[in-house]
């Protein structure tokens, strides 16, 4: 893949405030669950689980889309509505134009996983599949401009940034914390989650986590810029995105404070953990932010929020890491 500037071409996506996400929380309260924050049940004090795993597709990224779907016209939502996922978001997607009684599509890799794409058709998306160059191509060379359906960028879009600070702000209405662990990929949930603690709140730390096999944040904030990684195997496949878009550097250089880089036998641990004694379903994105949180020292870390962002796993996979010895 030719590694040129990871950018679509664009302005800075902005900040948004914190009127826009509140404004969000109203809206999204006719679809989304106001998911409840409960304590860790491991050995590691004073961490909390903001469960996202409870939504009703098992996933924040329904907050998100609803709310970017809910500012187009009834007119551009008959067109359909389109993103770029081979996960969750394509699952949100799919809900949504359930929803509004619009068609969806998405495009994603021609090596999606049966069990992926399943998931997918399951909500009536029509999927797309392309190679990886293509797909990047699309959504980084504006070939998403000709487009036929109505399109969300799942990075950068600012309304659907806004949907994911809601899980921000109902931490912070539901307890004081010091610092909130958030799962990185491409930064829509890092950078709503940060805007809305920042607003409310700027003494308590926000910590962006990413797997050892793809630290796209890390690498971007070592160089000052948003920049390229190469990835390597890891089970979080929801935040394996090997790059931050230069428009979502500025963003998440403002809300996020640091970024833990965390080993893969410790997503198996939080996965695990989630399962055994919270008896929650998460995949390895999802339980990054605990993971984050327990590669942490709890007097540096203080009081914890992690947000445990979807439970879309392979069962034959969260099978083998239940099972397997600590």
């Amino acid at each position: 893949m030719n590694r040129r500037k990871p950018s679509w071409g664009g302005d800075p996506v902005p900040l948004p405030s914190l009127e826009d996400i509140r404004t969000a929380s109203q809206r999204c309260a006719d679809v989304a669950v106001r998911t409840p924050l409960l304590p860790y049940l491991g050995p590691d004090p004073d961490i909390l689980l903001k469960l996202e795993t409870l939504q009703p597709i098992g996933s924040f990224k329904l907050r998100g889309v609803y709310n970017w779907a809910t500012q187009l016209t009834p007119e551009q939502r008959e067109q359909g509505i389109s993103t770029t996922s081979a996960g969750n978001t394509a699952q949100a997607l799919g809900y949504v134009a359930r929803h509004f009684d619009v068609p969806s599509r998405t495009l994603l890799p021609e090596t999606v996983p049966d069990a992926k794409l399943n998931a997918i058709t399951a909500y009536g998306v029509e999927p797309v599949k392309v190679t990886v160059e293509k797909l990047f191509s699309y959504m980084l060379k504006e070939g998403w401009r000709d487009e036929p359906y109505c399109y969300l960028n799942p990075w950068g879009e600012p309304q659907m940034i806004a949907g994911s600070g809601t899980v921000g702000l109902e931490i912070l209405e539901d307890a004081s914390v010091d610092t909130v662990y958030v799962p990185v990929g491409g930064g829509g949930l890092a950078a709503g989650v940060g805007s809305a603690v920042t607003a409310v709140n700027k003494s308590v730390k926000i910590v962006g986590v990413q797997p050892e096999g793809c630290p796209a944040l890390k690498e971007s904030f070592d160089r000052g810029e948003g920049s390229w990684v190469s990835p390597t195997d890891t089970i979080c496949d929801g935040t394996n995105v090997p790059l931050i878009v230069t428009e979502m550097y500025p963003i998440l250089r403002d809300v996020i404070d640091e970024v833990v880089i965390v080993p893969e036998k410790v997503v198996h641990r939080a996965v695990r953990e989630l399962a055994l004694l919270n008896k929650v379903v998460s995949e390895g994105s999802g339980a990054l932010a605990l993971a984050g949180a327990l590669c942490t020292d709890p007097e540096v870390r203080g009081k914890s929020a992690c947000v445990v962002s979807g439970g879309s796993v392979d069962p034959d996979l969260f099978a083998r890491i239940v099972q397997a010895s600590a």
